[in-house]
């Protein structure tokens, strides 16, 4: 039986949850990015369970719309921080396909559940991706933009500046005045 854990969005919240669910007893099928295939529980076992994934600062979710809110954000998380690529195709025909689910049911949902759109916590991850592959210097502004799928460097600038209200360029140079600063230390 599928449990959704709310906050389950790296790997190391993957390995906590498997931990907690052995200390626990509890025998699992599967444990993938918000949710885990679980035996069915008992009373107690579920509210054992959700009390160590709660001091873990996870939560086992209940609501049908606090479900699908996490799947959600696990399937864009993983698309843009875990996967090697970026799908080319629409972001709205990609979670419709991942999640069976209408797109318009999908951005409604979340829309009204999180306060903020699907497209713009699709635009948060991946300038955060963007931060991070600036900040590894192994790739150049534009290949940076054709890697998260945007149509050029340019509009990759623009939307980074919307975003952080810094252009690529400026934030790339504060770390390199930092680490200039520690090897004067």
């Amino acid at each position: 039986m599928k449990h959704f854990i709310k906050n389950m969005v790296t790997i190391r919240c993957k390995m906590v949850v498997k931990a907690e669910l052995e200390k626990l007893g509890i025998r699992y099928t599967a444990i993938e990015l918000g949710e885990v295939d679980l035996e069915e529980l008992t009373p107690e076992k579920h509210k054992q369970l959700k009390e160590v994934l709660y001091k873990d600062g996870l939560e086992l979710l209940d609501d049908k719309k606090a479900m699908l809110i996490e799947k959600i954000k696990a399937v864009i998380i993983e698309m843009v921080h875990y996967s090697d690529a970026i799908p080319p195709v629409k972001f709205s025909k990609y979670l419709s396909q991942k999640l069976n689910y209408d797109y318009t049911y999908l951005s409604n949902t979340f829309s009204e559940v999180k306060g903020i759109t699907i497209e713009h916590f699709i635009i948060l991850h991946k300038i955060e991706k963007v931060k991070e592959l600036i900040l590894y210097d192994e790739l150049n502004l534009g290949e940076i933009a054709l890697k998260m799928c945007y149509s050029s460097s340019a509009h990759l600038s623009n939307q980074f500046k919307k975003v952080t209200g810094l252009t690529p360029s400026y934030f790339k140079s504060l770390k390199q005045q930092r680490q200039i600063a520690l090897d004067k230390i």
